[in-house]
């Protein structure tokens, strides 16, 4: 399913670059995020991936898409109406990447469509699970289902007439609804009238005998009558609506930021409609008046073979059938925080800096532990955090507000303007203030994208800080499924440099100097093109120049032109983006040596690694980094950010093995071309045993469970040995073994 170099327009893909007045030396974004989601969409039909795990992708792929829509094509309208042509590094104009982003939809929407018919749904039958439609049901099933509908959906239903004495209703973004014409018997005049499908816990009937579902949206389509009775029903058209999210909150010295967000919030609801997507086969008379209520061009309108909306496959992905699902993973306690013998989580910190890798090893029992700790412990003095996207029920407000109640200082950094995260996080902003909490909201003209925590302790020889430095949000639901790195630390050189960031967003503080972390706006970016640029410097036969960077995606030019020079000079350089990626690999000339792969999987890749070689023979020997930010402009330029180094040796090997398995990955691996289009890396050739078939994710997975066999002293057969316990996976057997890093390549 991978996209062919013939189907692409050369204005996306020119294959060759000019020099750095070109713009075709880039590709362009929108278009490279569209390929990422049909790298999502391709693992819906990957037999080696559990079924239901399948049916989840399909989902997601979808939301991915109501979130592209809401997001960036929003953006593109607002470019076109203000007449902004095409930007100095992108050759297209806003129309223009418009109209192919629109073509590439379409495309995926058939995919799609095929995928669900061709392969999901049969396998879902052939497992017992059955999507139905209304026609698949027996005589004794659409009474169980009539009765279900009576009581628990009927009583929820507004039907809305339009006519003289009725306006058109409003229609909320991402609902589904059900266009109608009816009339009544005997009479000419019709009249056009909407059902909005209820936002059910369930989007889904689950049939008494079990596993056989059916749409709610099916179920009222056939069952209007009751809503309508006495009238004729002519013509039914199901629909859905996506509005403009691109509502971004700005703020001077003079406004109140969260005052500014909530409006803007007031002001998304209603914001214009971006996508209007239709049932195939679409009553031209509705559609026409539905484009002429909601302002829409036929541009907008996209017809659609399948469901309505897949995000009622999540329904289906939950049913609980194991063997249909990835095995079960628990993350494993650190073996450096160790509770055993009740040592402090302080003292632990205080023997060396601690990395943790989610979600092979627990969040609960690292990073959450950390502040429920600080909370509790009598002898801190103080706690500081920044929070830009957490959970429901996050464990970190009711500590941060317990330590808060009990006397010390805590100061909270909550980003409001955290997309689709904003109520929430306007909420938690008034709950931790209540409470006593110092809020704060960071600092003028720059969005708050840091993932630090700093706790000040009252201890025998003064006081000492402990700081956590990581890659993912402080959400304790999402670090099960997303893949994160953080320290946690006693450095007093980086818990000065927390102390310093946190007076920057909080305060007055202009400070430009740090001892060890990154931070930007401040100096990330000018670091990272100085590391690349050295690498150019060091670069010899003997002592090849290596950079590797792990991140969601990158888009910033002057990174992008640093790393053009540098793979001219020679150096080799690997880019493993899950997201989008503008650089353009492979261009003789340009990009020889610049190599990219995307890694989707059981987990979400969202670590940020970055390596430099140094001019060290041993690889072990050179720079290492984690942090917040991907290599784009926002996040090098208009956010606050931190990344640290990695200094211990027995971190920077689990950073190098990590590396090393996504370049080595043949499971869940794409390589990117010089055209924009992607191909999937094959296991052809590679033997049964040989552990680069397990993927990425399953090899940290055993090497976690080896590790943690170890700290117990167990005596363990695990690591690369281990099957990922799917039923398509075979059992690979091979020796466990942790191999000694060489300066070369990892085979790709």
């Amino acid at each position: 399913m991978s996209k062919s170099q013939a189907n692409f327009d050369p204005l996306f893909d020119a294959p060759g670059s000019d020099g750095p007045s070109d713009p075709n030396r880039f590709l362009n974004r929108d278009h490279s995020w569209l390929e990422f989601n049909a790298r999502v969409l391709e693992m819906c039909a990957d037999p080696r991936t559990p079924l239901l795990e399948r049916v989840r992708f399909m989902a997601i792929y979808s939301r991915n898409l109501d979130e592209f829509y809401m997001k960036r094509v929003g953006a593109l309208r607002h470019a076109i109406e203000s007449g902004m042509s095409a930007a100095m590094y992108d050759p297209l104009t806003p129309a223009q990447v418009l109209h192919k982003v629109r073509t590439r939809v379409l495309d995926l929407d058939g995919t799609q469509s095929k995928i669900l018919e061709e392969h999901l749904m049969p396998e879902l039958r052939a497992a017992g699970i059955s999507l139905l439609e209304w026609s698949d049901l027996s005589e004794p099933e659409r009474a169980e289902t009539q009765a279900w509908f009576r009581r628990n959906v009927f009583p929820i239903l507004t039907p809305l007439a339009v006519d003289p004495g009725h306006r058109f209703p409003f229609i909320s973004n991402m609902s589904v609804s059900l266009g109608l014409v009816v009339r009544r018997p005997g009479e000419p005049e019709t009249m056009f009238a909407r059902v909005k499908i209820p936002e059910l816990p369930s989007r889904m009937y689950e049939l008494r005998s079990g596993r056989r579902f059916l749409p709610v949206q099916e179920i009222i389509e056939h069952n209007l009558d009751e809503l309508f009775p006495g009238m004729e029903i002519l013509q039914v058209l199901p629909f859905r609506v996506t509005r403009d999210a691109e509502i971004e909150a700005e703020r001077d010295a003079s406004d109140d930021l969260l005052e500014s967000v909530e409006q803007k919030l007031k002001e998304r609801k209603f914001a214009r409609v971006v996508r209007l997507e239709v049932a195939s086969g679409a009553s031209p008379r509705i559609l026409r008046f539905l484009m002429e209520e909601l302002d829409l061009g036929a541009e907008d309108i996209y017809e659609t073979s399948g469901l309505t909306d897949y995000g009622i496959l999540d329904t289906i992905a939950d049913v609980d059938l194991p063997a249909l699902k990835y095995s079960r993973w628990t993350p494993l306690p650190p073996a450096e925080l160790s509770s055993e013998g009740g040592a402090s989580i302080f003292s632990q910190i205080r023997k060396g800096d601690i990395l943790v890798h989610h979600p092979y090893q627990s969040f609960d029992l690292s990073v959450e532990r950390f502040i429920t700790a600080a909370a509790d412990d009598p002898k801190v003095l103080c706690i500081k955090q920044s929070l830009y996207r957490t959970s429901g029920d996050s464990p970190f407000i009711s500590s941060l507000i317990r330590a808060a109640e009990s006397g010390k200082q805590v100061a909270v950094l909550v980003e409001l303007r955290a997309r689709f995260d904003e109520a929430r996080n306007i909420e938690w902003a008034r709950k931790l203030e209540n409470a006593g909490v110092h809020v704060a909201y960071g600092v003028i003209g720059l969005k708050t994208h840091t993932k630090t925590a700093l706790v000040v302790r009252q201890e025998s020889d003064g006081i000492r800080c402990y700081g956590h430095v990581g890659t993912g949000n402080y959400n304790a639901r999402t670090a099960r499924v997303y893949e994160d790195i953080g320290l946690l630390t006693s450095d007093p050189l980086i818990t000065e440099d927390l102390v310093g960031l946190f007076n920057y967003m909080t305060g007055r503080s202009r400070q430009t100097k740090f001892n060890k972390l990154l931070i930007a706006p401040v100096s990330m970016k000018r670091r990272f093109i100085e590391l690349i640029e050295r690498e150019v410097q060091t670069h010899s036969a003997e002592r090849p120049g290596r950079i590797i960077a792990k991140m969601n995606q990158i888009e910033d030019r002057g990174v992008m032109d640093a790393l053009y020079r540098a793979s001219q000079a020679g150096v080799q350089i690997d880019l493993i983006v899950r997201g989008f990626c503008c650089i353009r690999p492979g261009v003789p000339g340009l990009s020889d040596n610049i190599r990219v792969r995307s890694l989707i999987g059981r987990f979400l890749e969202h670590s940020r690694i970055f390596y430099f070689g140094a001019g060290k023979s041993e690889p072990l020997d050179g720079d290492f980094f984690i942090g917040s930010a991907d290599w784009m402009y926002r996040n090098l330029q208009t956010r606050v950010e931190a990344a640290t180094p990695i200094e211990k040796l027995e971190h920077r090997r689990i950073l190098w093995t990590t590396l090393e398995y996504a370049l080595q990955d043949v499971r869940q691996s794409w390589q990117l071309n010089s055209d924009g289009s992607y191909k999937r890396i094959s296991d052809a050739g590679v033997l049964a045993e040989d552990p680069r078939r397990l993927g990425l994710h399953q090899r940290l997975m055993n090497d976690a469970m080896a590790l943690h066999s170890r700290s117990r002293g167990e005596t363990s057969t695990l690591g690369d040995s281990v099957s990922d316990g799917s039923p398509q996976e075979l059992e690979l057997q091979s020796e466990s073994r942790r191999r000694k890093p060489k300066n070369q390549r990892p085979v790709g």
